[in-house]
This record gives structure tokens, C-alpha cells and sequence, in this order.
């Protein structure tokens, strides 16, 4: 039987592992925006309370960057974002789609869900 401390270490130590083995989240969604821009401000006021808060959040979080400013290192997109916004899905460090503008709540949540389906493993690990 291992001593208590041992015991506890040995845990801290498999669960830090595993942690270090697997990212936290496979996607990430980069919102790209520029300052003024109504359609950014539309897309926080209606979505951007709530887009934690869902499966598709969870899953995908949200980054904000703005349009004029460098990519941050181990960040690459297909191609220049030229509307704003627009919504770059990332997986490893790399665009695997993208979302241009905001059609409004109800397209955006199906374009997204659309997108995550088709591009990750959205719909094994969400459930639906």
C-alpha cells in the first residue's frame, strides 16, 4: 500500500500528464474585428454573452483579435481576412474554416454548427 503522500503525488502526477498528453480544447475560434465596426458590436451584443455559455463555446472558445494586428505565434489562416467580422475556426494552430460577416443570430448559430460538424469532432463529443 503506498504512504498517503505518495498516494497523492502519484495522482497529481497521472492527471498533470494526461493534462500536458491532450489539450484542454482541439478548436478554438478566432474572431477577428475592427474597431467601429456594426456588425462586430451586433455580434457581441446579441452572441457574445451567451457563446461561453453553449456547447459550441465550450468547445470551440472564443479569441478576439483585432484585424491590424499580427497574428499571434503558432497562428496561421489560409488566406488575409478581409471582412470584418470574420470568424476563423483553428485547430492546432491552423484555419480549418471560417465564417465571413454576421448573416444574424439565427444563421450564425447554424453556419457555426455547420461548420464545427464538417471541420472537428463537434458532433461526437457535444452529443448531437
Amino acid at each position: 500500500m503506498l504512504h498517503p503522500l505518495r498516494h497523492r503525488l502519484a495522482i497529481a502526477a497521472t492527471l498533470l500528464a494526461s493534462t500536458l498528453a491532450s489539450p484542454l480544447w482541439a478548436a478554438e475560434l478566432f474572431m477577428v474585428e475592427t474597431p467601429g465596426c456594426h456588425y462586430c458590436i451586433q455580434w457581441k451584443e446579441e452572441i457574445g454573452p451567451i457563446y461561453p455559455k453553449t456547447a459550441a463555446g465550450k468547445f470551440a472558445p472564443l479569441q478576439q483579435i483585432d484585424i491590424d494586428d499580427p497574428l499571434p505565434d503558432g497562428l496561421s489562416f489560409a488566406r488575409k481576412v478581409v471582412y470584418t467580422p470574420t470568424f476563423v475556426l483553428v485547430e492546432e494552430g491552423l484555419e480549418i474554416g471560417r465564417i465571413e460577416g454576421y448573416p444574424g443570430e439565427d444563421f450564425f448559430w447554424g453556419l457555426l454548427e455547420m461548420m464545427l460538424k464538417a471541420k472537428t469532432e463537434f458532433a461526437t463529443e457535444s452529443g448531437t
